[in-house]
């Protein structure tokens, strides 16, 4: 849309430009936030009496810290990003609209789950399986979607970065995607449970793929020897616009935090990045570059893997892993900063393969 407005204003070199719009996207989305956060706050508090509800078990200071703080905060982000990927974003481009999809369509799932936890005053509020079949159908349909606009040679190959091997796994890959995507929008979930955690590690992976996006859809993909994705460059802006919003919301979400992004929030945003993963077809890149949120799903999965084998022992102190710290005595800010840290070594390590 900015394209035609400067276009209909004779500017239309800034409009074409990538650069700019990239950079506009990110302003625009962390300008949003930051101008409407605390009203936004306010809102959530007068309709939010109590609050998101508190783990019975889990660390006993966030039952003194943490509870009355409102949630939801992902709808913050989520209409700063798409309003900021509808003013800066080529709007023809079909990668494009998936993404805005996937963001709507989580969006709606984890607001559901917010709204029943906080009218319930519960911490789990819709059922696992629930979840997990709207997450898969989701991701299945932008899967198929994806794969009518992805050249014929890449559709179905599973990349693996650093020494650029590519398997053609036919339609197994299909079923593999949509692990990728729903254990995306989990491992994102899982992580949110400190005061910003969560937005930051994101907006650190965002960042790198917003690299591999470009890579991906220009002539450096022939250079780097990275699948090249003829719609894939302008999802550098879309990107930009979601780690701009992150960003805006780190400021309202850093400890001690005003409000909490939420099931809206975290869901949304770890399926994004897990579409444009499976866009990029940078998959296992995303392993590398979201470690942290892979770290954190391993650890729920051994600790109930072990519960169930050992008769009832706990692996970790407790899970997700940053709880387990917390409960080695580690005060939250100690573990949030060392998270964000690997998460950083990791950034660094992803575009490593480019």
């Amino acid at each position: 849309m900015l394209a035609y407005l400067l276009d209909s204003l004779g500017l239309p070199e800034f409009g074409q430009s990538l650069y700019a719009r990239c950079l506009t996207a990110f302003f625009v989305a962390l300008g949003l936030v930051l101008l409407t956060g605390n009203r936004f706050i306010a809102l959530l508090h007068k309709h939010q009496a109590n609050g998101q509800p508190i783990r019975e078990d889990g660390p006993k200071s966030h039952l003194l810290t943490k509870k009355g703080t409102s949630t939801m905060g992902g709808i913050l982000i989520l209409v700063a990003a798409i309003a900021a990927m509808l003013l800066c974003c080529v709007l023809s481009n079909v990668f494009v609209w998936i993404g805005i999809a996937v963001l709507v369509v989580f969006g709606m799932v984890g607001f559901v789950d917010d709204y029943l936890k906080v009218t319930k005053q519960t911490s789990a509020a819709m059922t696992a399986k629930m979840k997990l079949l709207l997450q898969f159908t989701t991701a299945l349909v932008a899967i198929l979607l994806i794969g009518q606009y992805t050249p014929a040679e890449y559709r179905f190959v599973l990349n693996v970065p650093y020494v650029n091997w590519q398997f053609d796994l036919g339609w197994w890959y299909v079923p593999f995607a949509m692990i990728v995507i729903a254990g995306a929008s989990n491992g994102v979930n899982l992580s949110d449970g400190l005061d910003g955690l969560a937005a930051g590690l994101l907006s650190t992976v965002f960042g790198v793929f917003m690299v591999g996006a470009y890579i991906a859809g220009t002539n450096l993909a022939l250079a780097t020897g990275t699948p090249q994705i003829p719609h894939a460059a302008e999802m550098t802006v879309s990107l930009a616009a979601v780690a701009g919003a992150c960003l805006g919301f780190l400021w309202f979400n850093a400890k001690p935090a005003e409000v909490f992004m939420g099931d809206t929030g975290s869901l949304a945003l770890g399926a994004f990045l897990g579409v444009v993963a499976v866009m990029l077809k940078q998959e296992i890149l995303l392993a590398v570059a979201g470690g942290v949120f892979v770290m954190e799903s391993l650890s729920v999965m051994i600790q109930v893997g072990w519960f169930k084998i050992s008769g009832g022992k706990r692996f970790f102190k407790m899970a997700p892993i940053h709880h387990h710290f917390e409960q080695l005595g580690w005060a939250e800010t100690k573990v949030v900063f060392r998270f964000w840290l690997i998460g950083i070594v990791l950034a660094v390590a992803a575009l490593a393969s480019f």
